[in-house]
């Protein structure tokens, strides 16, 4: 129940004590049609606005009930700025006496990876090197023009032609990752910058969409691997994830696929059909049914420049399957990449911990090597790369001693790996889900 002090005696409006709450009230405003959240022991009234909040409502209703002060100060570069759009929702406080953490979240680990945070602030690893952004997109106009070269000098014969596509889907999954930096706002200081740049990558360079992108890969950060939080564990009953999603499905009787050979139809539905298909697909209905107009401009100009520059060499359906085939190649690269960090740790409902142990047990690292930097846009370095999305990823490698001296303290693994056998854990992740699922389905 929310508490209000009494107005001492000539005092004005404006000096009346701030109404305060307890969490048991707080909590109480989960529901999408009623959502408050608290950060920095403020509380907030988001119900209406997160509707107009440019992460999408999806993203900050997920904390809805909950201290969300580490993820705001996560995905969120110019703190100044985003307070000026805060004030009108202030409704409240803290009671003094009710704790900074909800659920009954670590309050210790909570206090010392802020104070891990600060040191990084103290060590500029938030500050970035533009010449290595600058570098990464020369080299990937670099990988079009030889592209294109080859194609030119040698001909569209087949061997000129799979040469040119494996350039290309490499340029493109090197291009995906560096849309990913402008996505997390991690390149400039202005998050204004951030956005236009972001918009030309993944755009003209991509032929995808910003605001597609956002609305998805920032419910992700919130919330890695929960069900019904991240889009990324939602595979529409295609695969069973985790623990306790296979067994629930297996009790329930559900079974829209064999489950327990999903570690071998993988290789059929996932990898080469991820991009070229559902994606694809995904984004232009994204850009069309919420009339994103401006993702669907830097898009078409994407189309444009690749049937401009290849219609030429194969016609018109030629070039339409020359770029299907990039895609699929593209695909590859991709999934086998972002599930090696997930997809094999622990996947399942809200367990409401606290921002530095949700990221720690839903990632996991691979090896630092400068191929394995180049080829996963240091994605290898997951774990901190989570916990300080707007880091530039040049500096994840500084910051790994510190999460690692952090995660030594309070006894929490830090999972880091060999490439290979991160990629072979996909395999051995999905096998077991799979088992799980079966012997619920036979004998639960």
């Amino acid at each position: 129940m929310g508490k209000g002090g009494n107005q001492g005696e000539g005092a004005t409006e404006r000096e009346a004590p701030m109404p305060t709450f307890r969490w048991e009230e707080i909590q109480k405003h989960s529901l999408r049609t009623d959502q408050w959240l608290v950060i920095d022991r403020k509380v907030y009234n988001i119900t209406e606005w997160s509707h107009r909040h440019p992460g999408g409502h999806r993203v900050i209703g997920h904390y809805a009930g909950e201290d969300a002060t580490d993820v705001f100060l996560a995905f969120h570069r110019n703190l100044d700025f985003v307070r000026k759009f805060m004030k009108p929702l202030l409704i409240g406080e803290l009671a003094p006496e009710e704790p900074s953490q909800d659920h009954s979240k670590n309050s210790q680990i909570t206090e010392d990876f802020r104070a891990l945070r600060k040191t990084a602030e103290d060590m500029n690893l938030f500050k970035s090197n533009h010449l290595f952004f600058l570098l990464y997109l020369a080299h990937i106009i670099v990988m079009e023009s030889i592209a294109w070269f080859t194609i030119f000098y040698f001909g569209n014969g087949w061997i000129a032609t799979v040469i040119t596509a494996f350039i290309l889907a490499t340029s493109q999954a090197q291009a995906g990752w560096l849309q990913h930096d402008y996505g997390h706002l991690s390149v400039y200081k202005k998050s204004t910058w951030n956005h236009i740049a972001h918009k030309f990558m993944i755009g003209h360079l991509k032929g995808a969409s910003a605001n597609w992108w956002n609305h998805r890969h920032f419910q992700h950060h919130a919330k890695p691997n929960i069900f019904h939080k991240d889009p990324d564990v939602n595979m529409l009953h295609v695969f069973v994830l985790g623990k306790w999603q296979p067994i629930e499905y297996g009790k329930k009787k559900l079974k829209y696929l064999p489950y327990n050979h999903q570690h071998e139809y993988f290789f059929l539905i996932g990898p080469p059909l991820l991009i070229p298909l559902y994606f694809q697909y995904q984004i232009i209905m994204s850009m069309i049914v919420h009339r994103d107009w401006v993702d669907l401009a830097w898009a078409i100009s994407y189309y444009a420049r690749f049937f401009i520059t290849y219609i030429p060499f194969y016609g018109v359906l030629g070039a339409i399957i020359f770029l299907n085939f990039i895609r699929f190649l593209e695909s590859h690269w991709f999934v086998w990449v972002t599930q090696m960090n997930h997809i094999v740790m622990e996947i399942d409902q809200e367990p409401y911990r606290d921002w530095f142990s949700s990221q720690l047990v839903a990632t996991c690292n691979v090896e630092q090597s400068f191929f394995n930097d180049w080829f996963s846009g240091h994605l290898n370095f997951q774990i901190e790369h989570h916990l300080f999305p707007t880091m530039p990823r040049h500096n994840l490698h500084k910051v790994a001693p510190l999460v690692r001296s952090l995660c030594a303290k309070h006894g929490i693994e830090y999972q880091q790996k060999p490439l290979l056998q991160a990629l072979q854990d996909i395999i051995r992740s999905l096998r077991q889900s799979g088992q799980l699922w079966l012997d619920a389905y036979l004998h639960k």
